[in-house]
């Protein structure tokens, strides 16, 4: 009942007015993981199950969870996304260093499939973020890099600016070089800024997933990072069902909250792959799972609300089933909380059955469409019912995501546990293991 009475206050209010500043906590300096454990699956793992709050160490996540469930992950890999130029020394200061610029790759704009923007030989063009933009008033830059022996020359050039980014032309002077071997040469892996700390080698290995296949996102899913072989193999032995999609994850997953209310903060679009085979398993297990971060929950509960859009109009097309920021909070503009509604809303069987028959009359294998959807107190999830997270920053999207799944003000009680009881936080930080 207070569960109800609180989600009906928060939709009255409509979630677009949270003070973010309700999302508060003091997280000491001290507290945030600089580097992962040696050993992944020796992080701590907290477990809230219906209120009640326990610890254990996440190699024994496997005999947590129900024997025979489904759990989905995101096995997107994070790309060596920023890259570095050296501007040409001022005309009569030779000795002097030109200045340092930094090109951030955050999206593809042609071409715009991640996969074929890894295989693209000779020339691409990214949605980029500049830093030291000011000193790139325009002209090209130009560096020599060395890819398999050989050195290449990479120039990089602004094409168009929107907003705090800009679209990037970038083209090497090699036929059968391909972008995936150009960044692997001379990108750098862009660990969280919080980290404050320049990126390591070993980076390269402990901020991927063990199970990372896709290459695309500028950060990793960091729920992911706890999995071994062993715990894997371990969730296989009980029979619990494992899932892949992918969610490249975007700059935006750093962009803090400015705006006093959450309405006046943009959600970045966000590009999701669903091979069929996971609404297969979805439909098996009564469209329930458990979510592996942050990440897989977004992509999971946009089926949802891309299954209705199916349902509303069977002919659509991929690009018409991306998913904006506020369409759970009333129709795509968000402007009518969901109790409104007169129509009942479809089950997640029903959105996710939608699903499967449109890829059927589409002889699709995959969905491939993008997301904005913000998830905070007054959401009603369809399809996660448990969700593996790590603990997020103060006054954030996740964490109103876990507020939103928790229900109520819960999250204080677990993160006072966590802060209490010498969790570590954020990416490299330790997880929980969340069963409202």
């Amino acid at each position: 009942m207070e569960n109800y009475m609180y989600l009906c206050a928060t939709i009255m209010t409509h979630p677009r007015n949270i003070k973010i500043a309700d999302f508060a906590y003091e997280l000491p300096e001290e507290r945030i993981a600089k580097y992962p454990l040696a050993e992944r699956d020796m992080s701590k793992l907290l477990v809230y199950d219906h209120g009640a709050i326990t610890h254990h160490t996440f190699r024994h996540l496997p005999s947590l969870l129900p024997e025979g469930s489904l759990v989905v992950m995101n096995n997107t890999r994070v790309i060596q996304a920023r890259l570095h130029f050296r501007k040409a020394a001022v005309a009569g200061e030779a000795q002097a260093p030109g200045a340092l610029i930094e090109v951030f790759c955050l999206e593809p704009e042609s071409p715009r499939d991640y996969v074929l923007m890894f295989q693209q030989r000779r020339s691409c063009r990214w949605h980029c973020l500049v830093g030291n933009s000011k000193k790139w008033k325009g002209g090209s830059l130009v560096r020599t890099i060395e890819v398999a022996g050989r050195s290449l020359v990479l120039t990089a050039c602004r094409e168009e600016r929107h907003g705090g980014e800009s679209v990037v032309a970038f083209s090497w002077d090699a036929d059968d070089v391909t972008w995936g071997e150009v960044l692997e040469a001379c990108g750098e892996l862009p660990i969280p800024p919080y980290l404050n700390r320049a990126t390591e080698e070993s980076d390269k290995r402990t901020y991927q997933t063990v199970y990372s296949k896709v290459e695309g996102s500028v950060a990793a899913p960091t729920a992911g990072l706890h999995f071994t072989p062993r715990v894997l193999a371990d969730m296989d032995a009980r029979g619990i069902e494992r899932a892949e999609l992918t969610l490249h994850v975007g700059a935006g997953t750093f962009k803090p909250v400015k705006s006093e209310d959450i309405g006046g903060h943009e959600m970045h679009a966000e590009w999701i792959y669903v091979p069929r085979s996971v609404v297969g398993a979805l439909l098996r297990h009564g469209g329930e799972c458990t979510a592996v971060g942050t990440t897989s929950v977004r992509t999971l509960e946009s089926l949802y609300y891309i299954g209705c859009r199916i349902i509303a109009h069977p002919t659509a097309t991929e690009d018409d089933l991306r998913i904006e920021q506020w369409e759970p909070y009333g129709g795509i503009g968000g402007d009518v909380p969901p109790a409104a509604a007169a129509a009942p809303e479809p089950t997640a069987v029903e959105a996710l059955r939608a699903i499967d028959a449109w890829m059927e009359r589409n002889g699709l294998t995959a969905l491939h469409t993008a997301t904005r959807i913000i998830i905070a107190p007054g959401y009603r999830y369809h399809i996660v019912r448990r969700m593996v997270t790590n603990f997020h920053q103060p006054q954030s999207t996740l964490l109103l995501l876990v507020s939103a799944f928790l229900g109520a003000d819960r999250w204080r009680q677990v993160y006072a546990y966590a802060l209490g009881h010498d969790f570590r936080f954020l990416s490299y930080g330790d997880s929980s293991l969340l069963m409202p």
